[in-house]
């Protein structure tokens, strides 16, 4: 059974940082194609970062320069560094792997809210 937790989301003031984990189980992340998503009330919910089995890393634009996706491998987990955070940063932010068979996992999101 896959199982995606989110954690490390929070109350942070504009320019600040947050360091999102995704723990995972049920799949090695480190062959896994796996990404994060974030979703604002009354917006869908869009891609932030994503990275394939092989290492490449691919960013939204409106984050590219301020956050990193990576992997930590002996702990099996996804992580977001996210650096100078701006309100509109602020959202739901969900861990994701898609199975090759085309079935969606999802965690159950951490809050991330950026305001003075």
């Amino acid at each position: 059974q896959v199982q995606l937790v989110e954690s490390g989301g929070g109350l942070v003031q504009p320019g600040g940082s947050l360091r999102l984990s995704c723990a995972a189980s049920g799949l090695i992340v480190s062959a896994a194609d796996m990404g994060w998503y974030r979703q604002a009330p009354g917006k869908e919910r869009e891609s932030v970062a994503h990275i394939t089995r092989g290492g490449l890393k691919i960013y939204a634009d409106v984050v590219t320069g301020r956050f990193t996706i990576s992997r930590d491998d002996a702990k099996n987990t996804l992580h977001l560094q996210m650096n100078s955070l701006k309100p509109e940063d602020t959202a739901v932010y969900y861990c994701n792997y898609i199975k090759y068979t085309g079935v969606a996992y999802w965690g159950q999101g951490t809050q991330v809210t950026v305001s003075s």
